[in-house]
């Protein structure tokens, strides 16, 4: 099984950014810790802070690979052609949020994206990918 993990925007700074929303831990230290835990699943990340970015690996991985966790960050809210991407591919999505988007801000309260995925996690931390990867383990 090939999963990849897709995080958006300022996600290269978890462990130091908002830490009171966001928590401690970087990603490569908790991406460790998945790959630990999964180590019969191949794992891969990218992370991007460019839209068009994260839509041409969408289209890079969507339709070779069984399972895309999407974190678009800030994207999640405004980018339809993100939306449109995942609605293109076959591959099935689960969008992930480390914060509860619907505590947030209410600009936050809207996925664009969220449509077009299996399923979408939000509140749980980083704990979140997890959920995630045991959902798409489940079928």
């Amino acid at each position: 099984m090939k999963i990849q993990i897709i995080n958006g925007p300022n996600l290269n700074l978890l462990g130091v950014r908002e830490p009171g929303i966001y928590g401690n831990l970087s990603f490569d230290a908790y991406i460790g810790q998945l790959r630990s835990i999964y180590s019969i699943i191949e794992i891969d990340y990218y992370q991007s802070n460019v839209e068009g970015e994260l839509i041409n690996k969408l289209h890079e991985v969507g339709f070779t690979y069984d399972g895309i966790i999407l974190n678009a960050g800030g994207y999640t809210h405004t980018s339809v052609a993100i939306a449109d991407a995942i609605a293109a591919i076959n591959t099935p999505v689960i969008e992930v949020h480390i914060s509860n988007i619907y505590a947030r801000e209410s600009h936050r309260h809207v996925s664009l994206t969220g449509k077009n995925c299996r399923g979408v996690l939000t509140g749980f931390g980083m704990d979140g990918y997890r959920l995630a990867m045991e959902s798409f383990l489940k079928g």
